[in-house]
């Protein structure tokens, strides 16, 4: 089964979810015009549909590998990236002086979601690539910049994130690669691994960003620097020099993204790869934050396009599928499984959960446009703090929740879902990687309650359930009693999050271990209101579009009955995770020998 954009969904969240008409007004994104975001998301839809999806399940059987120290990636991939930069996708979002064509990011992140739900292995080498791309822009020099941006901005060079060895993962601190100074560069010697796209066949050079430690570095973070170390030293003119002293050693075998290249890869074997300091010394971690955050939204994203693509393979398998006589009917024969009604609640949560993720998504994009282009700086330090809350939902909660509708995939096919033969068991294997990369569930809760909730005293959180509030007095104020009937139970859950804040903020203050035992609970908890307010705000516009005869009244109509679905399905789950806060307490009870 192959991929369809949807992108009347799309569509209709940039519009009345993330605001595209007033970004497309800020400074520096007038070419944003509603007939230019049509074509891009059109002519994008067909790349995924066509090129990209058809390549997916082969490339997931056949995978990348690893011969005489060079990757090859599956058959097609390398005409599908040609392809991909031949039409200029990998520049969508950045800046024109260098090459890029400037857009917003909200845009992109329709696009980047198109990609991903087409093919996500493939998706992995520009979603790092955009990452590298946004950490140069802003803590490069203008000679690094001049250098490589050009190249990447275009995708004829790609770029990685080299952080985790065998002993720092998450403890980024912990790393030992080293790096010596040698005039104007450094030596870099070390080992990374799960260096995603780290080698590959389909550019000729690969810029890697790579985290080292000088021998008189502070222990710990503070005390890490950041390298560019490219596969091929670049000339003065440009051109390639000769190869730098790096290699991939070998390839992972992983549960998913099988054709994703996940390298190990060594750096001076052969005395020192050449690298070049970006920023200042010791302050490297500062600098990668910028390719994480970007990479944490992609990745949060190809939770909602995962999801999008398990949601549709599950919907055209049930109409297909004749298994059993529909529950009330007279009719003999057999029925589509999608008459049942486990089948509908399953479809529905699937549908649901997926179009809550992709308003959440686009929504903290758009946010981060505001942070860049709006001329008032009041509003881009609002736009930042919110774009700072919303990435850790949007990352963990939407792949948490994907992991879930993916699964819901397989149920749905029955047996058949677990015969790889279907594909629905790879994208449920695929979205397993998503919680973890780019900082686990645990890590995103903890950045959300230390780094965002406590440094400003819950003020922008506090700021956010305001706004839920007033969306929620005008749905209640609906002149469509369906859509009227949606406000009270979404605002039960919205003062149910406002009192756990509060709550949290005081822990947070008194216990750290104890706050830190409730973080997950309590992203979980946002992120799902958060959901519900964001398909009640859809169903509000959906409801007054269908009262003035706008638009397709069929979407409209279920953008209001998904909207019921997940305020009486799933939004109820944030009862229990304002109680799993509130009770964190039983977290710690047990000895470690007890376990």
């Amino acid at each position: 089964m192959t991929y369809i954009a949807p992108i009347e969904d799309m569509r209709f969240v940039l519009d009345e979810i993330a605001g595209l008409s007033g970004i497309a007004e800020l400074p520096g994104y007038e070419d944003a015009t509603p007939d230019l975001v049509d074509a891009v998301l059109g002519e994008a839809g067909r790349l995924a549909m066509e090129v990209l999806a058809p390549l997916n399940h082969p490339g997931d059987r056949e995978g990348s590998t690893l011969v005489n120290g060079i990757v090859r990636t599956p058959k097609g991939f390398r005409d599908a990236y040609q392809q991909y930069v031949d039409s200029g996708w990998n520049s969508l979002p950045f800046d024109p002086e260098y090459g890029g064509q400037g857009l917003p990011w909200a845009v992109s992140t329709a696009v980047t979601e198109m990609w991903n739900a087409a093919n996500m292995s493939f998706a992995l080498c520009p979603l790092l690539n955009q990452g590298a791309v946004d950490l140069l822009q802003t803590h490069a020099t203008e000679a690094q910049k001049q250098t490589y941006l050009t190249k990447l901005i275009s995708g004829e060079w790609t770029g990685t994130m080299n952080l985790t060895e065998p002993q720092a993962g998450s403890d980024v601190g912990a790393l030992k690669t080293k790096a010596v100074r040698n005039g104007d560069h450094y030596l870099i010697t070390g080992q990374k691994i799960f260096i995603t796209w780290g080698e590959h066949d389909c550019t000729e050079n690969i810029i890697h960003l790579v985290l080292a430690r000088l021998p008189d570095a502070p222990a710990g973070t503070k005390g890490i620097s950041l390298f560019i170390v490219p596969k091929f030293l670049v000339n003065a003119d440009g051109t390639l020099g000769q190869r730098n002293d790096l290699r991939c050693v070998s390839l992972e075998h992983k549960l998913g993204i099988h054709a994703s290249p996940t390298c190990v890869m060594a750096y001076g074997d052969s005395g020192g790869a050449v690298g070049y300091l970006v920023g200042e010394e010791n302050n490297g971690m500062a600098c990668m934050f910028t390719m994480m955050n970007n990479a944490r939204l992609s990745v949060g994203v190809q939770g909602v396009a995962i999801a999008e693509r398990a949601y549709q393979q599950a919907a055209t398998f049930a109409r297909e599928r004749v298994q059993s006589r529909a529950i009330g009917t007279k009719d003999a024969k057999s029925s589509a499984i999608i008459h049942h009604p486990d089948v509908r609640r399953m479809l529905l949560t699937m549908r649901a959960g997926t179009e809550a993720m992709r308003c959440i998504a686009y929504l903290n994009a758009a946010e981060i446009d505001r942070s860049h282009h709006h001329p008032d700086q009041a509003v881009r330090t609002k736009s930042n703090a919110r774009a700072g809350i919303l990435t850790p939902i949007t990352k963990a909660w939407s792949t948490e929740l994907s992991c879930m509708i993916t699964s819901l995939g397989v149920q749905i096919h029955g047996g058949m879902g677990f015969i790889e033969e279907t594909g629905a068991a790879q994208h449920y294997r695929d979205a397993r990687i998503l919680p973890i990369y780019e900082g686990t569930t645990g890590i995103q809760a903890l950045d959300l309650l230390s780094r965002k909730l406590l440094r400003d005293g819950g003020e922008t959180a506090r700021g956010l359930i305001e706004e839920m509030l007033e969306t929620l007095a005008a749905v209640g104020a609906s002149n469509n009693g369906a859509v009227a009937a949606l406000a009270a139970p979404a605002t039960e859950e919205v003062k149910l999050l406002a009192k756990t804040t509060e709550t949290l903020l005081a822990l947070g203050a008194e216990d750290m271990e104890a706050a830190a035992a409730a973080a997950t609970p309590y992203l979980n908890l946002f992120g799902t209101v958060a959901g519900g307010w964001l398909l009640c705000k859809s169903a509000l516009t959906a409801s007054g579009k269908l009262a003035n005869d706008q638009g397709n009244a069929a979407f409209l109509d279920a953008k209001i009955k998904t909207t019921r679905f997940y305020l009486h399905n799933i939004l109820p789950q944030a009862s229990a995770y304002a109680k799993a806060v509130a009770n964190a307490d039983s977290v710690m009870t047990l000895d470690e020998t007890q376990f």
